[in-house]
């Protein structure tokens, strides 16, 4: 009879002792299961904003090509909401230029040349055909100041993916060398406007 109860409270310990285990779970260590993988966020992509040199309707720019200094004004008759790329896009230019030393003599512009470059998020795409402006009298328009050059470039359609535009100018300049002299001197200036297109 004794013997009977020992064993029964041996069987009643082994359950509940059982049952603290079952209710605990089992050990970290003992899982077969994986941790779930953290989710990391993904960052969210801010385009860069596309450059406007014209963004407030017009600029100016300083040029140097050798002894001359070109003072050059750009703007656009069309407000840029319209810069689209469907659209036939002016920019005007007008220019004079000084000499150093300035010994009286002249300042010619024989030629202006615009090239527009348009550009998509990827890259840049092919180059409209170039626009130039050769002078039609010999030597050249004269710019020295107070005398200016004035004229209106037109950037025709460009692929529906472009965002921007980039005009690159170039102005060939002849330069007497000296007050009387036939003979000149040539010098070339160069300058780039980047335009952002409108939707």
């Amino acid at each position: 009879m004794r013997r009977f109860s020992r064993f029964a409270g041996v069987v009643a310990f082994a359950v509940i002792g059982t049952a603290a285990l079952a209710g605990c779970g089992p050990a970290p260590w003992e899982t077969d299961a994986a941790p779930s993988a953290s989710t990391t966020p993904t960052p969210t992509v801010v385009p860069t904003p596309v450059p406007n040199d014209l963004s407030s309707g017009s600029t100016q720019r300083a040029l140097t090509a050798g002894a001359v200094s070109a003072t050059v004004d750009y703007w656009s008759t069309l407000s840029m909401d319209k810069w689209t790329a469907a659209a036939i896009k002016p920019v005007s230019v007008s220019m004079t230029t000084t000499v150093v030393p300035d010994d009286g003599q002249k300042v010619y512009l024989q030629r202006a040349t615009m090239i527009a470059v348009p550009s998509s998020p990827t890259g840049a795409l092919p180059a409209l055909d170039p626009q130039v402006d050769a002078a039609t009298v010999s030597p050249g328009y004269l710019v020295l100041s107070p005398y200016s050059y004035s004229q209106t470039f037109n950037v025709g359609p460009v692929p529906e993916e472009a965002t921007s535009v980039t005009l690159q100018f170039s102005y060939d300049f002849l330069v007497q060398t000296t007050p009387t002299s036939s003979e000149y001197a040539k010098q070339t200036a160069t300058d780039t406007l980047t335009i952002a297109l409108s939707d």
